[in-house]
């Protein structure tokens, strides 16, 4: 089992990542810069956070077009594991491998938190580690994490179940008041049709050790190798 952790000019989680599948998880990481062109023998990849090329024009838009993001549509589409975290989301959003865009914070400000998410789903290589509608602390960081899709698809994403990640309150109350970003239907994470690809804007790699103040990050990289092993 091997991960992959893309980095683009200005990734800045790309370490995060890497420390918590080497040294929390005990599993193989390698880095992966943007230009290369191959992903052969890798099992699982991260796409992490940052400011991928400085988020200029749009975030994730330039990124979208870096030599390696061929190979990781190719990746995704033979069923890979990949993992889209906050600018890695909205990559993937703009490579087409998740629907929907990314819009500005209701607020229009910058928000860095521990927020609450609810679990729609444990059935998945995301989340089979947790309850279904378990409640978890994971942090955010960002200013464009406001999820927005077409009524249509909105529609196609709950019939599917690939709405994964919800905000909510401590108690599990999915409202506007407990929404950090503005986010559609209270958007944080979401899958694609084949549930092999995972975009989330709250950072998992933050909160994977105690350390850090809390550990429900951990189990969605521990799903994830659950699933690899063939036993998620």
């Amino acid at each position: 089992m091997r991960f992959g952790v893309v980095v683009f000019p200005g990734s800045n989680c790309d370490r995060d990542c890497y420390h918590v599948i080497k040294e929390v998880m005990e599993e193989p990481v390698e880095y992966i810069w943007h230009k290369e062109k191959s992903l052969s023998g890798f099992d699982a990849l991260i796409l992490p956070g940052g400011f991928s090329y400085g988020d200029y024009l749009r975030t994730g838009a330039i990124a979208r077009f870096s030599p390696i993001m061929p190979a990781v549509m190719d990746f995704a589409q033979a069923g890979g594991l990949v993992l889209g975290i906050c600018n890695g989301f909205q990559i993937l959003l703009e490579a087409g491998l998740l629907p929907g865009a990314m819009l500005r914070n209701s607020s229009l400000k910058f928000i860095c938190q521990p927020v609450f998410l609810k679990i729609q789903r444990n059935d998945t290589p995301f989340s089979n580690k947790f309850k279904s509608m378990q409640v978890v602390k994971i942090p955010i960081a960002h200013g464009e994490g406001n999820y927005y899709c077409d009524p249509r698809t909105l529609q196609e994403m709950k019939d599917n179940g690939q709405i994964l990640f919800t905000y909510c309150s401590a108690d599990g109350e999915e409202t506007m008041e407990y929404n950090p970003n503005g986010s559609l239907a209270n958007i944080a994470g979401i899958m694609n049709g084949k549930g092999n690809v995972l975009g989330m804007m709250p950072h998992p790699e933050r909160y994977s050790e105690d350390i850090l103040g809390g550990r429900d990050g951990f189990n969605i990289f521990a799903s994830m190798i659950n699933w690899l092993k063939g036993v998620g």
